[in-house]
């Protein structure tokens, strides 16, 4: 366990210096900070001497060893645009996004699971074919989509008539397909605080109707990979010979496939499920657009906007550590799962 410890550690840091020099090596091609930051009217000797002050006049190399030798003190520098050092600006947007994704995976664990067992259990009736042909579809559709889609029916709402309103069930039916709206669909309202610039939304009712439609627009990303993902593995193991073997000796059959076919089909799962769950920061930046949730995805784009170096190699790093630890407590928790896998390499 400390060997695979210390060698993850090794692969985090090399993870963190190959992101920050990509970072780094990328920053002229985001524009110019200085005009940015005071506009066109400011003479250029004014914009030199602020060049000086930033450093930005400095050689490549330069710059990244001061930035490199004040990381490792984890300072990542100020914030052009806040003003601020980057890890508190970082701070008071993360817990956003932490939520956001938080939402989303258990949404995703929520449905899938179920959804994906019965799909392997019968998966010749009509609501695995419903199922299927709603993942696809799922997968089609891009996360932005999905959420205007979400604002028009929920937030905004939808009144259609194909029906004639002057009889009893045609007022029935126009009032099932149209949708009066009124969910919130913009920032994150009145978060509860929790301690410092932490604040959640998951402390009140009110808070966590803000989080309803981005959380399920985000969960639409993955969500249907997950059900297939399942599915597929869950009708693998069911033709397996241990399965049969446990049929013949007349166990029953939810005992079969709730523990002995659901623990092996979540195996693999959990190794890819992991990764993906990861991958729901990164989509967060259109999900956070869309609906202006202050996370950090929405900040990022705004930081790109604003040419602001330091925050966007802040939140690269950031994000790039944060798949390093989903990572590691992805064979951690596989390890545990399965006992037969040694977290050193070695056969048990």
């Amino acid at each position: 366990m400390i060997a695979f410890l210390i060698k993850r550690l090794f692969h985090a840091l090399l993870v963190m210096f190959v992101i920050s020099i990509i970072a780094f090596a990328i920053q002229d091609n985001l524009g110019d900070p200085i005009q940015q930051l005071v506009g066109q009217s400011v003479p250029e000797s004014e914009r030199e001497a602020l060049r000086e002050e930033f450093g930005l006049n400095d050689p490549f190399l330069t710059q990244y060893l001061r930035f490199a030798g004040n990381a490792l003190q984890f300072d990542f520098g100020y914030s052009y645009v806040f003003n601020q050092p980057t890890t508190e600006v970082i701070a008071r947007h993360l817990p956003a996004t932490l939520e956001l994704v938080a939402a989303s995976t258990f949404l995703i664990i929520a449905l899938s699971i179920p959804i994906g067992v019965y799909s392997a259990i019968k998966p010749k009736a009509w609501l695995t074919r419903f199922f299927m042909s709603v993942s696809i579809v799922g997968i089609s559709i891009p996360v932005f989509l999905t959420a205007i889609v979400l604002i028009q029916l929920f937030a905004i709402g939808v009144s259609v008539s194909p029906f004639p309103a002057d009889t009893g069930w045609g007022a029935w039916l126009n009032d099932v397909l149209s949708t009066e709206g009124g969910m919130p669909a913009y920032g994150r309202g009145d978060p509860v605080p929790v301690f410092g610039t932490w604040e959640t939304n998951f402390a009140s009712l009110d808070g966590l109707t803000y989080l309803v439609l981005p959380a399920v627009s985000l969960a639409s990303i993955m969500l249907p990979l997950f059900i297939r993902l399942i599915r597929a593995e869950m009708l693998e193991v069911l033709q397996s010979e241990y399965v049969k073997f446990a049929r013949a000796k007349g166990i029953s059959m939810r005992r079969i496939y709730f523990l002995h076919a659901l623990k092996n089909t979540m195996l693999p799962v959990i190794t890819v499920g992991g990764v993906q769950i990861g991958t729901l920061v990164a989509y967060t930046i259109l999900t956070e657009t869309v609906f202006q949730w202050p996370g950090m995805g929405l900040m990022f784009l705004n930081a790109i906007q604003r040419s602001d170096i330091p925050l966007i190699v802040t939140y690269l790093m950031i994000v790039g550590l944060i798949f390093v630890i989903t990572n590691t407590l992805v064979d951690l928790i596989y390890g545990l799962v399965n006992p037969t896998v040694k977290l050193t390499g070695k056969p048990a």
